[in-house]
């Protein structure tokens, strides 16, 4: 079994769509292994998404992401990180097919719902950044 790492982002926390995204993962035989909401600092944001710092949306990413409540979560099953990737949906929600996460809770490509880690190498090291 591989594992991956999903984020609830605040715009889909807000909006109450925890229990849909998780229902959507698991219809499709992921199985959640771990979870937890939580509220990140300015500095865990900045440190999450340090590989977009010299980009010019960082700041606001860094905001966006500590402007409320996110839930990590760790999910499990076999080609993991793909299967998820297209689960989840363009980084775009007015790109992504139609019954994609993204499609049905995001509203632009900052406020995308989710984020989902793009490869086993960075879902690793991001399901350690969460869950130690």
């Amino acid at each position: 079994m591989d594992r991956t790492l999903l984020i609830v982002k605040p715009d889909a926390v807000k909006k109450n769509a925890i229990g849909d995204i998780i229902r959507r993962v698991e219809e499709r035989g992921f199985v959640v292994r771990d979870i937890r909401m939580l509220i990140q600092t300015s500095e865990q944001a900045g440190e999450f998404y340090e590989v977009h710092k010299e980009r010019p949306f960082y700041n606001d990413l860094v905001e966006f992401m500590t402007s409320g409540p996110c839930v990590p979560m760790v999910l499990e099953r076999d080609d993991a990180v793909p299967l998820l990737r297209k689960v989840v949906g363009a980084t775009n929600p007015e790109e992504a097919d139609e019954g994609t996460i993204r499609k049905a809770h995001g509203a632009n490509v900052q406020n995308n719902a989710v984020h989902a880690s793009d490869s086993p190498e960075n879902a690793a090291n991001e399901i350690t950044f969460y869950f130690q």
